[in-house]
Parts: structure tokens; C-alpha cells; sequence
């Protein structure tokens, strides 16, 4: 029984999420809802031995509903500039599923092999990308650092991680504060092509952004 109650949970919150009459925050919200309906069912059936999982759906959808992304003006008109400073670059700039802008930045425009420096032309994508996070004041950005699989762990975790903060910092020179920026290094635990040739291992040397505006009631401290 408690398996048909995720189930329809989850299918009801992403149809509407997908609504065409919908804002963009309204379908944030359904899609966060449908995830926290799911996860909230889950854990209601176990604690409750399935007679838990309405309520455990119900407080889920609600939390998820609270959790969402907002995709707004300023975000679409960030993605629009960016996509604008960064054509012909090879950096990818995209919508996410969750509402976030995401900005894929390969090796050849970020770091040199085993360095943490930035080169002069991510700078120069990093002044546009702090112009757009400058006029959107309550986003957060997410800054994850990759390398390839040369090289041991202990090499490649330090290194992505400081690849991440040099961006970061370089991110606080231009007036974002420190405490919108969160820097992550994963390594080369996360490829995106086999770590065969200099070319595939080239596209595994990258840093990825991400800039979300949580909704409001995610936002709020009260």
C-alpha cells in the first residue's frame, strides 16, 4: 500500500511541475515537493510500518515545497550574459533540472595541467559571472573543482579543492561575499570521459558552477 502512496506522490508532484500555466517558482516548488513526498513516505512507512506513509508523503511534499529553487528574471538575464561572455569558449552554460545555472568550465580555459592558478581568460569569464551574481544579491554559488585520474588521491583532492577556492577567492576580489561562496573538491572521483587519452582526461580537468536563488521561504530566517 505504502508503495503506491510514493508512487502517486511522486507522479502528481511532477505533472505539476510541468504545467505550462505555471511560474517557474511554482514548478520549482511542485518538483522539490515531489522529491520530499517521496523521501517523507519512505521514512513514514518505516517508522510506522507502512501505516506511517501518508503522513511521513504529506510533511515531506512540504518541506521539498520549502526547499525549491527559484528560476527568476535575474537568473535567466545571468544565463543570457553568460552564455553571451563565454560563446566560442567551450564552456557550457545550462539550466539545471533543480533550477540552477550551471557553468562547466573546461581545462583549457581554466588551469594549466597540476596548477591552481587561473588563467587570464577565466578571469575574464569570472568578471561577467560576478557582474550577474552582483545584481542577484540573494544567490549562492557553488564552486566544484575535478582533475583526472593522473596522479594519486592524495594529489587530486588538494589540488581540485584549490582550484575551487582560487576561484572563490578570485569571486571575493570582485565584491561577492564569502559567505554566498561554497568551494568543494571532488577529485577525480566524478569523470565525465574515460581517463584513456589527453583529450578525454582534458575534459575531466574542469570546474563546474552553480548559482541557485532559493525561494523564498527557503531564503527567510523567521
Amino acid at each position: 500500500m505504502f508503495k503506491k502512496i510514493i508512487v502517486g506522490a511522486v507522479i502528481s508532484a511532477f505533472a505539476l511541475g510541468g504545467c505550462a500555466n505555471m511560474s517557474e517558482t511554482q514548478k520549482g516548488t511542485a518538483k522539490g515537493a515531489a522529491i520530499g513526498a517521496g523521501a517523507g513516505a519512505v521514512i513514514g512507512a518505516i517508522a510506522g510500518k507502512g501505516k506511517g506513509a501518508a503522513i511521513g508523503a504529506a510533511v515531506g511534499a512540504g518541506v521539498g515545497a520549502i526547499a525549491g529553487n527559484v528560476w527568476s528574471k535575474k537568473m535567466e538575464a545571468q544565463k543570457k550574459e553568460m552564455e553571451a561572455a563565454t560563446k566560442g569558449t567551450g564552456i557550457d552554460v545550462t539550466q539545471t533540472s533543480d533550477n540552477r545555472l550551471k557553468l562547466d568550465i573546461p581545462s583549457d580555459v581554466s588551469f594549466a595541467v597540476g596548477s591552481a592558478a587561473l588563467s587570464a581568460n577565466f578571469k575574464s569569464v569570472l568578471d561577467a559571472f560576478s557582474a550577474g551574481l552582483i545584481s542577484n544579491p540573494t544567490s549562492i554559488v557553488t564552486i566544484i573543482g575535478h582533475t583526472d585520474s593522473t596522479g594519486s588521491d592524495a594529489i587530486n583532492h588538494p589540488l581540485s579543492l584549490k582550484r575551487a577556492t582560487s576561484v572563490s577567492s578570485y569571486l571575493a576580489t570582485k565584491g561577492i561575499a564569502a559567505s554566498r561562496l561554497v568551494t568543494e573538491g571532488r577529485g577525480s572521483r566524478e569523470p565525465v570521459a574515460a581517463n584513456d587519452t589527453s583529450a578525454n582526461k582534458a575534459k575531466n580537468r574542469r570546474v563546474e558552477m552553480y548559482v541557485a536563488e532559493p525561494a523564498p521561504a527557503a531564503a527567510s530566517t523567521n
